[in-house]
């Protein structure tokens, strides 16, 4: 992964296929703090959707502990059937509280990434076992770091705490001296003052860490040029050898447009079943016959049909059939070292002294 790399020539943005790898072996974004923002919200939902049910259903409970303590008895068969009375009914109480918070905790991973299983983050790593690394990581600049971090936001939270307070502190006193109803109007409205104080805090920070930790992430797998092209050549193919592919198509259908022309060919020359090389020379236009259809397997198969079907006179020469399947394109000239074996084809196909002339050699 990135982390493997050298850090100096990592000066290029992951691409999607690179931070998809990231995920698959479970090196994600993590904001702890979004986390705690998210889990802290839960729970002043939870307080304002069931914090009257969970407490009226927790007095009513355990109402029986306080008002006849000494009617109970503590013996082993008694203790058991208090308990199987009981425990349900404390469960049936905190159940809505506690699935909120559960969801809530459950949002706070699944928002910063989806959810995902890798086996990296569950195998074996001895060193984080290290006494040595164990050392490094608290006192290192990452450890002071989070120590910093964590100092900072108990300052502001606190601060943010105190503000809200502060200035309830002359009233404090008072709400001790009012009816349990009143208290817990009281106590209740303080109780959301400070969370949702709380709440706006974290928000802040929680914001602030999840844009750190993104950047590092990106960081981390950021790429050297050398892997943007690697990547691309996996993704895309090598660039060098599609454009011989598309270059060796545009060959063959050039080559397979050309094999209707075989019949204005002066002479079919052949390898004689895997080659056919058609040629044709045009006195006073040309200064040597060109090749104007050749072709391979099957192609070579059409042309030689096609010659047989004009009258086109097939020549086996496999040597000078493969060093002009080779060396010339369609359009191109016979190569000035074939001219003899091309002039003797001509004289061996009767009646072209004036092109052996032209040609300048002889026979």
């Amino acid at each position: 992964m990135a982390e493997d790399q050298d850090k100096s020539q990592q000066t290029e943005e992951p691409t999607a296929k690179r931070l998809e790898q990231a995920r698959e072996h479970g090196d994600v974004v993590k904001s702890a703090e979004l986390s705690t923002f998210i889990l802290l919200g839960g729970g002043t939902l939870a307080i304002a959707m069931f914090g009257k049910y969970t407490a009226v259903s927790l007095a009513r409970t355990l109402s029986l502990f306080l008002q006849q303590p000494d009617t109970m008895s503590v013996d082993g068969a008694s203790l058991t059937a208090m308990m199987r009375l009981l425990l349900p009914k404390l469960a049936l109480a905190v159940a809505p509280f506690f699935a909120v918070m559960i969801a809530a905790g459950l949002a706070g991973h699944m928002l910063q990434s989806r959810p995902g299983f890798s086996l990296d983050k569950i195998a074996p790593d001895f060193s984080k076992v290290s006494p040595l690394a164990g050392l490094k990581r608290l006192f290192g600049a990452e450890g002071w770091m989070n120590l910093l971090k964590g100092l900072a936001k108990m300052a502001v939270v606190g601060v943010a705490i105190w503000t809200q307070l502060w200035p309830e502190r002359h009233n404090l006193e008072a709400i001790l001296n009012q009816s349990t109803v009143a208290v817990l109007g009281d106590m209740s409205r303080l109780l959301y003052k400070v969370l949702i104080a709380s709440l706006a805090t974290l928000g802040l920070i929680a914001g602030l860490d999840y844009f750190w930790q993104r950047m590092r992430w990106l960081s981390r797998n950021r790429m050297s040029k050398q892997e943007i092209k690697e990547e691309y050549k996996q993704n895309e193919g090598d660039p060098q050898i599609k454009a011989k592919i598309r270059e060796l198509q545009r060959e063959r259908l050039k080559q397979m447009q050309s094999t209707g022309k075989v019949g204005d060919a002066d002479v079919l020359i052949t390898n004689p079943t895997h080659l056919a090389v058609a040629l044709k020379y045009v006195r006073g236009a040309m200064e040597a016959p060109e090749v104007i259809a050749k072709g391979s397997d099957a192609a070579a198969a059409d042309m030689r049909w096609r010659a047989a079907r004009h009258g086109v006179p097939i020549v086996e020469r496999p040597p000078l059939a493969r060093r002009l399947y080779r060396s010339t394109r369609v359009g191109q000239a016979v190569p000035h070292e074939t001219f003899v074996e091309v002039a003797r084809v001509y004289a061996a196909i009767g009646g072209f002294k004036q092109r052996l002339a032209q040609l300048e050699v002889r026979p």
